[in-house]
């Protein structure tokens, strides 16, 4: 149709959202932060949302644009190829920009436009690490009241997945794409009609050797169900099928893979922490990442979330951490005559179930029916 090729309209001056807007009134806008390598198919992902029907307005930051996208077009030829800090309102009334940062500064410019959109995608480069981003979105003080992170999406080419993440980087760091895998929420295993379907069983085994508690969706062209994109509150609950899922899948071969640096492990012990012995378990897993395995690697971790049971407290607790941050939320009381316990799933480098499985216990209190 002739009108598909129209330019998208620059959001003028006059068109700015009141100032007279009580924040009370106004919902907090999820933001999810869309990741992938280069060429995983991220573009073809954002240009498919924002073409679909989901009776939401979403505001995407871009800060990479794929060659030829009909995306990068509109926004060169409206801006005269100055597409920094520039807002653009597409048909569907979504939002669009293109900004050099993926920092708070595009928030802040994003929010003054606030009631013109109801959710935030940020697309990352393809060599970003999401762990930064999703730390200062997550726990920012200054703009959670307005906003949450929703949850982390990693795209992967399953033509050369395996590939990016069996890269070799200098003094053993850990490769970009491993950790997008690592720290993501949902994974979306794009164009398997480029691979047979041994390749797509050996890619999907190595993923979920790295992380099993996040649902993997295979694809064509980043075709997929919308609502498993958007409103997934991957920080605001604790979903006890993924955890059934991630102790299901630490086998996907019969055996677990234990070369693997980066991978998951879930630990449960019968019993429940004080707040004091809570906080050491933070101190050591995140903050002074002290803990070592077996063979004297440091155990360093990407991503934790849990269930705890708290001495005192009623109510399970849940735990929630990317890399150094973290916090807890009660999430509804213990069902009664159930054994208290604290059970984890940790996504990071070098674990060791046992150790790990050590060091909780080291910490937990005499298993108890009462609080």
């Amino acid at each position: 149709m002739a009108d598909e090729d129209e330019i998208p309209m620059l959001v003028g001056d006059e068109e700015e959202a009141p100032d007279l807007v009580e924040v009370e009134s106004v919902p907090r806008v999820p933001v999810t932060i869309l990741t992938g390598y280069l060429g995983a198919g991220k573009t073809t992902l954002l240009n498919y949302i924002l073409t679909q029907q989901h009776n939401k307005k979403i505001a995407v930051i871009l800060n990479e644009f794929g060659e030829g996208s009909s995306m990068e077009k509109s926004l060169n030829i409206g801006q005269g190829g100055d597409l920094f800090e520039e807002w653009l309102e597409l048909r569907n009334g979504c939002l669009c920009c293109s900004v050099k940062d993926n920092g708070v500064k595009a928030i802040e410019n994003l929010m003054k436009r606030r009631g013109k959109f109801d959710y935030i995608l940020l697309e990352t480069t393809g060599l970003a690490d999401p762990g930064p981003i999703a730390s200062l979105f997550w726990m920012d003080k200054q703009l959670e009241s307005e906003i949450y992170l929703d949850g982390i999406i990693t795209v992967l080419d399953a033509k050369y997945a395996e590939k990016n993440i069996n890269e070799k980087k200098l003094d053993g760091v850990v490769n970009e794409a491993v950790r997008q895998v690592a720290l993501a929420d949902l994974l979306i295993l794009n164009k398997t009609d480029l691979v047979d379907l041994q390749q797509l069983q050996v890619v999907t085994s190595l993923v979920r050797t790295i992380n099993s508690s996040a649902e993997i969706v295979q694809t064509q062209r980043c075709r997929i169900d919308l609502d498993k994109i958007l409103d997934l509150h991957a920080y605001d609950r604790f979903d006890i099928q993924a955890y059934e899922r991630t102790l299901h899948s630490r086998f996907v071969d019969g055996m677990p893979h234990l070369d693997q640096c980066v991978r998951t492990v879930t630990v449960e012990v019968e019993g429940s922490l004080t707040q004091t012995a809570l906080d050491s378990l933070v101190e050591v897993l995140l903050w002074e990442r002290s803990l070592l395995n077996s063979t004297g690697e440091q155990i360093n971790i990407y991503r934790m979330k849990g269930i705890m049971s708290i001495a005192g407290e009623c109510q399970r607790v849940m735990l929630q951490a990317v890399q150094e941050l973290y916090e807890t939320e009660p999430v509804g009381m213990w069902p009664e005559d159930t054994p208290r316990s604290c059970r984890l799933v940790l996504i990071g480098e070098n674990l060791e179930e046992a150790s790990v499985r050590d060091f909780l216990k080291s910490l937990v209190g005499t298993s108890s029916l009462l609080p």
